[in-house]
């Protein structure tokens, strides 16, 4: 490794926001309580803390469909949004759309109130924090009521065609095999793709999650980047590295 190399490895930090950053209670998207919140400062520029991490990023840039396949923590999904903000900052998109399963650990989205804004809010929170921490919570508000930023749980993209997208699926280790197929066949002209999950923490029952074998097949194909992440890059406190190793 050259010397400019390792400088600029050293110089490497921040990929994800801080978990002070993340704690607000009752935080809500379409809340007026976040107009003026994380709109004074807010890291204009992230850079990758692992090498997976910078393999990921380099990806999501280079290819049309990226899957990112890793453990948590490992900034899979904030990577994606970073770099989703980034492109439609640049003009090079026209929308943001989000999208994950309605699912998790057996709760079901027909029992929570509201619309289904409103109903998919508890799911996108993930999502909705690391908008606000790139781009700052008034300007997510106002994206996501004007359209720009377009919130689609998988079972409402069925017989869509999202040309000018960035689109994130997020936990799509609680998709089935036919559910992938069917929003990985979304893709549009002149969009950008990126597929996130763990198949190792799927709520889904034993053999149901298409995940790993989706991203099996896809890994033969030369226009698809499977990037696969380890333990070594999660970027939480250590001791989650520690436990996902035993658990």
């Amino acid at each position: 490794m050259s010397k400019k190399s390792r400088k600029a490895h050293r110089n490497v930090h921040v990929l994800s926001p801080s978990s002070d950053s993340l704690d607000h209670q009752g935080w809500h998207p379409l809340d007026s309580e976040i107009d003026g919140r994380r709109d004074k400062k807010y890291v204009k520029n992230i850079k990758p803390r692992s090498e997976g991490q910078d393999a990921l990023y380099k990806s999501i840039k280079s290819y049309s469909l990226t899957l990112a396949i890793g453990p948590a923590g490992t900034g899979k999904t904030y990577l994606a949004i970073a770099a989703a903000v980034e492109a439609l900052e640049q003009g090079k998109i026209e929308r943001i759309v989000l999208s994950r399963p309605a699912m998790e650990a057996g709760e079901s989205i027909g029992f929570l109130p509201g619309d289904m804004h409103e109903k998919m809010a508890p799911y996108l929170r993930p999502l909705y924090d690391a908008l606000g921490d790139r781009m700052g919570g008034k300007r997510v508000r106002s994206y996501i009521e004007e359209g720009t930023i377009e919130i689609a749980p998988i079972g409402y993209m069925r017989g869509r065609t999202l040309n000018n997208s960035f689109v994130v699926i997020d936990e799509a280790q609680n998709c089935t095999y036919a559910q992938l197929k069917m929003i990985l066949s979304r893709l549009g002209w002149h969009s950008t793709m990126v597929v996130t999950g763990d198949p190792d923490q799927s709520d889904l029952l034993e053999g149901v999650s298409g995940l790993r074998d989706i991203s099996r097949r896809l890994e033969a194909l030369p226009n698809v980047a499977v990037c696969q992440l380890s333990q070594g890059d999660i970027v939480r406190h250590p001791l989650v590295a520690e436990m996902l190793e035993v658990l």
